[in-house]
């Protein structure tokens, strides 16, 4: 009997952002330095990278969001501007089992972080001379799976063939 009361013990999870910054961050835009101007269509890619690691200090861990933006002229295809921002949160966090930890890393702590990372890139934009860019939500379970996918697929590539 008291290995039930045991089972649903389970300790509660718990997460706490200790801080948060801008470790790299470099805009250009390349629309006014060649001096060019006029009405554009604006063709707009986003990509995102993730990456967590632990901190020294117990429970602690660091995550960080690399994005990269980069706007097109739709007909011309030149580019008016790149964005390189490298996000990171530093994040407190209990409770979670080890074999659910990488998950919770890089799908839940991204979540947290993602309204601040997109009010910067608004800023930015806003700040060198285009309209804000408002980025959608991203689906960081999609990125994580997608992840998944790309290194197993890696790994029985690389396996030998007997």
């Amino acid at each position: 009997m008291a290995e039930n009361g045991e089972a649903q013990q389970q300790p509660q999870v718990q997460m706490n952002i200790l801080g948060q910054f801008i470790r790299d961050m470099s805009f250009e835009n390349v629309m006014a330095q060649k001096g060019t101007g006029g009405e554009v269509q604006p063709d707009v890619s986003v990509q995102v990278n993730l990456d967590a690691k632990k901190r020294s200090a117990e429970n602690q861990y660091e995550v960080v969001t690399k994005l990269t933006v980069e706007s097109k002229n739709k007909e011309a295809g030149n580019v008016l501007f790149v964005l390189e921002l490298e996000y990171v949160g530093v994040f407190n966090i209990v409770g979670v089992p080890e074999d659910q930890l990488h998950p919770f890393l890089l799908i839940e702590c991204p979540r947290m972080t993602f309204p601040f990372l997109r009010r910067i890139v608004s800023d930015v934009t806003r700040d060198g001379g285009f309209p804000p860019l408002n980025l959608d939500n991203i689906d960081f379970v999609a990125i994580y799976r997608n992840e998944l996918a790309r290194r197993q697929s890696e790994a029985a590539a690389a396996a030998p063939t007997q």
